[in-house]
């Protein structure tokens, strides 16, 4: 860019010179003192300036020549600050000078310093970095009588009505002429502190923050003080709908159906501005107002919408609970229904040639939970397969079930006889009339076993056995068969093996 060009954008001619007071040639007047500034092509500083002069009538000096080392004609400004805070504002000055203009880049002004800051800086584009602070005290000898000034200034949030809210911030500045040593500040009539940033103050109320200030002189200023008030700000808006929940009670069948009268307990939550009302439809009838837990026993399906409301006017989305109620179940009093059946192979008489087979069914509508059978007059025992009956002679099978209700069938019987099958195994047979082992009388009935044997035969005491422990071993293997087909119960099995064991054979 050409110097000329930036003067015209300095708004500036060559050799203009702006000053509210015009510059004047050194000789007019004698000023009390002179300060000179001075600049050379560089544009980022100005290449010397005062720092410090003494208040009163001054004579400033702004040289940018070729002396002071500008060859290239460039322009520069020495300009007062008549608007940032913090500085003087009392001198208006602004010199352009250039080597090409009419006085050579020499200018002069006369005007009268003040104790404080002062800052200068130069106007054309690109050069913002010349920029400076001149401190003016009081003349030599003069003692400083002036105090700080002092300022506090309100920050927050306000409401319509100027009050802040939820805080107030009360920011304190200063300012003297030699130079502030500290501020001091008060809330509401406590006690002075020392001031080090800006004081907030929360609690809800009327305040009054007081300060003050005091120079390097010792000067105090005057208590200056702001007043406010400070409110606690609105709860946060309800926007959040309540959460409802529903509880049912009553008795219950496997299929879950309820047997008998449903209570239903509402219930609901609000974390924010809390629950207003519970409000239910039953079977889509009107909604009503929850206040004690709603009973239902009406036989059939129902179903129970329900909602809640807050105290923001937030309605929770309807949430909805089926359930069934029956009737209680009839009492069971009616026992099982059984039946016996004789199957095998018939004679014309109509006896059992060789076997018998007992089978035993039994029906209930609530379930059958047992059967038991009851041989030829002794104990009874669970039935779990058809009794066989291989022992000759007449026979008779009691029968009787009971069901989950625990009703138990009348006890009933079967009879028939059971005879040989016509083939004799033992020619030779122990005819007598009780089981005897080794001489000892069991008192057991000596049957037939079905095929022309008897027990004495089947035991067949007088056999060779190597070891009494292997005739015992016989005895029970032969027993336990006769008691499988009905010809021996457990207890006549038990004491024929018990004599078997006190005798003496195979020993």
């Amino acid at each position: 860019m050409s110097v000329r060009k930036m003067l015209r954008r300095a708004g500036v001619g060559l050799a203009a010179l702006l000053l509210v007071l015009a510059p004047m040639p050194a000789s007019a007047f004698q000023a009390a003192q002179t300060l000179t500034w001075t600049a050379d092509g560089d544009v980022t500083r100005y290449k010397t300036a005062p720092a410090t002069a003494a208040a009163g009538e001054t004579t400033i000096v702004f040289e940018n020549s070729t002396a002071t080392g500008n060859n290239v004609g460039m322009p520069h400004t020495l300009t007062f600050d008549t608007s940032t805070p913090g500085y003087n504002h009392d001198v208006n000055l602004n010199i352009l000078a250039n080597p090409f203009d009419a006085t050579g880049g020499r200018h002069t002004a006369t005007v009268t310093l003040t104790p404080g800051t002062y800052r200068y800086f130069c106007t054309i584009p690109g050069h913002g970095t010349m920029t400076g602070e001149l401190t003016v005290t009081d003349g030599p000898g003069d003692p400083d009588t002036t105090p700080p000034t002092v300022t506090g200034t309100l920050s927050g949030t306000q409401d319509p009505a100027g009050d802040y809210v939820g805080s107030a911030t009360v920011t304190v500045t200063a300012a003297d002429n030699q130079g502030v040593a500290g501020i001091e500040y008060q809330v509401d009539d406590t006690s002075w502190t020392p001031y080090s940033a800006p004081v907030t103050v929360t609690a809800p109320g009327d305040h009054s923050v007081q300060f003050r200030a005091t120079d390097t002189s010792g000067n105090v200023s005057a208590t200056g003080s702001v007043q406010f008030t400070v409110v606690a700000p609105e709860p946060d808006e309800d926007v959040t709908p309540p959460v409802a929940g529903i509880a049912l009670a009553g008795d219950r069948d496997g299929a879950g159906n309820y047997i008998g009268p449903v209570t239903a307990t509402l219930s609901a939550t609000d974390d924010d501005s809390g629950v207003a009302t519970i409000e239910y439809q039953l079977d889509g009838g009107t909604w009503t107002i929850y206040t004690t837990p709603v009973v239902v026993s009406g036989v059939g399906t129902h179903m129970l919408h329900h909602r809640a409301s807050d105290n923001a006017g937030n309605v929770s989305a309807e949430q909805m609970s089926h359930f069934t109620i029956v009737d209680p179940p009839v009492e069971d009093t009616t026992p099982p229904v059984v039946t016996a059946a004789v199957t095998g192979t018939r004679n014309p008489e109509g006896a059992y040639v060789g076997t018998a087979t007992v089978t035993v069914t039994a029906t209930d509508d609530g379930g059958v939970a047992t059967i038991e059978t009851q041989l030829d007059g002794g104990g009874w025992t669970p039935y779990t397969a058809p009794l066989r009956i291989t022992a000759p002679g007449v026979h008779a099978v009691g029968f009787r079930a009971t069901d989950t209700s625990g009703n138990t069938a009348a006890a009933q019987s079967t009879s028939f006889t059971v005879v040989a099958d016509g083939t004799d195994d033992c020619a030779d047979s122990d005819l007598r009339d009780t089981v005897i082992i080794d001489g000892d009388d069991t008192k057991v009935p000596n049957s037939d076993t079905g095929n022309g044997c008897t027990i004495n035969d089947r035991i067949a005491e007088r056999a060779g056995y190597p070891t009494h422990a292997a005739f015992v071993r016989h005895v029970e293997n032969v027993t336990s068969g006769l008691v499988a087909a009905g010809t021996l119960t457990t207890r006549q099995a038990g004491t024929i093996v018990r004599a078997a064991a006190r005798s003496a054979i195979g020993a």
